[in-house]
């Protein structure tokens, strides 16, 4: 176990580290591999995530206290964010492939440019969330709480699909 604070990280490969019990506070990831590390009880308080690659990674095993991390340009292919209460977070240019985002709470973040093909949004609270250039979704809004969330008109198939619809975007 470890404890760093105001650390930048670039270039590590951790995949498959048991990173449990760590406390990362005020700390940048940029270029690093944590694919598939353990992280039971593992403490990141606003951390970056620049260019890292995040597959198949247990958020939901975190430490919830102070949880708190945005992600520009990285993979979190896999991973599970389950139950998580993460207002305000930032993902940009991400792919969350096959992700668990059910029973979250992002209220008021923003998902720009990011890609959610098969991603699951199941009672996920994305109120005020900004979902205008992101695409590959799929959310039920009888499910989730999407009041005042934004969304691009090519969005519409992924809340539209429950529906069995066969829309045209074609003008």
């Amino acid at each position: 176990m470890g404890e760093y604070d105001h650390c930048t990280f670039n270039g590590l490969d951790l995949s498959t580290s048991d990173l449990s019990g760590y406390r990362f506070i005020d700390c940048d990831f940029q270029n690093c591999n944590l694919s598939n590390a353990k992280l039971a009880k593992t403490v990141f308080n606003n951390i970056k995530f620049l260019d890292c690659k995040l597959w198949g990674l247990r958020f939901d095993d975190c430490s919830a206290f102070g949880l708190s991390f945005s992600f520009t340009n990285c993979t979190l292919n896999y991973s599970s964010f389950y139950g998580l209460k993460l207002p305000k977070s930032r993902f940009i240019g991400t792919r969350l492939q096959e992700t668990d985002l059910s029973a979250c709470d992002f209220s008021s973040s923003v998902f720009q440019n990011c890609d959610f093909s098969g991603a699951i949004f199941d009672n996920t609270i994305l109120e005020r969330a900004d979902f205008r250039t992101s695409h590959n979704f799929s959310i039920n809004p009888q499910k989730n709480k999407i009041k005042k969330a934004k969304f691009g008109l090519s969005g519409l198939p992924g809340l539209l699909d429950i529906y069995d619809l066969s829309i045209d975007m074609g003008f």
